[in-house]
């Protein structure tokens, strides 16, 4: 096989969570920009994702949906395959935090992070999975993990535990869906960005830390991510799967 063919997403639909902007957009756009027609996940109507996939010539269909708040998954997708197209890559993005000191951490913000970062990234991908091993497609999905996917933080409780759980059902969901020919990877973005992390660029002292840390010197953008997911999206990483793939500028080896 070429290389073209190799990352070639031409006639496959991706759904991804978190499209409105920041890396799900940039991830959104890198797939179109591959050949994928997109349908966009987030709480709020996205004029500007759906501009900025039309532009790159592909089709674009908008989901407003709360994550945070109880959703008929199965319901979400069937409709989607129904008015658009059946997915064959779904990138789980949609994410948010909550930071305090752990003694003062409170359960409503635990709830929050691990409903929208973990309860509904399984029950999503349980439902996109259901559907491909019914059509028989060779899917693809890929979720974003975390360097609080390999390490502790600081107060973030909820968002650790819940980015150590996207790893861990990353590799449950490889090992069950192999057999049915369904790819499960994660990303495990850096510092990027993005508005998770303006508070910590925002704090002169934080913010220097974490830069001396990167052996690339620089926060990571939203574009750093699109070869990853596009590779793990493509017919190229068609023998991975269950990997975490770090993409980080060196953290993880300083």
């Amino acid at each position: 096989m070429t290389a073209a063919p190799l990352f070639d997403l031409t006639g496959r639909t991706a759904l991804v969570t978190g499209t409105s902007g920041g890396l799900g957009l940039g991830m959104a756009r890198a797939l179109a920009g591959a050949g994928a027609d997109i349908v966009g996940l987030g709480p709020s109507p996205m004029p500007a994702a759906g501009a900025a996939i039309r532009d790159c010539g592909r089709r674009w269909h908008e989901v407003v949906a709360d994550l945070e708040q109880p959703q008929d998954f199965a319901g979400l997708v069937a409709a989607v395959e129904r008015v658009f197209a059946p997915v064959d890559i779904l990138v789980n993005n949609a994410g948010i935090i909550r930071r305090a000191d752990v003694l003062d951490f409170t359960e409503a913000d635990w709830d929050a992070v691990m409903t929208v970062n973990l309860k509904s990234l399984f029950l999503l991908t349980q439902a996109v999975a259901r559907s491909m091993v019914a059509r028989g497609c060779e899917g693809r999905i890929v979720s974003v993990a975390s360097m609080l996917s390999f390490q502790g933080g600081i107060r973030v409780p909820s968002y650790t535990a819940s980015k150590h759980g996207v790893a861990g059902l990353t590799k449950l969901f490889a090992n069950e869906l192999a057999a049915k020919g369904i790819t499960v990877n994660a990303i495990a973005p850096g510092y990027m960005a993005t508005d998770n992390t303006a508070a910590l660029r925002a704090d002169p002292v934080r913010s220097r830390q974490i830069l001396e840390r990167i052996p690339l010197g620089r926060w990571g953008e939203p574009d750093d991510l699109a070869s990853a997911v596009i590779f793990l999206a493509a017919p190229a990483s068609r023998y991975v799967t269950g990997v975490i793939l770090p993409v980080d500028g060196g953290w993880l080896v300083r």
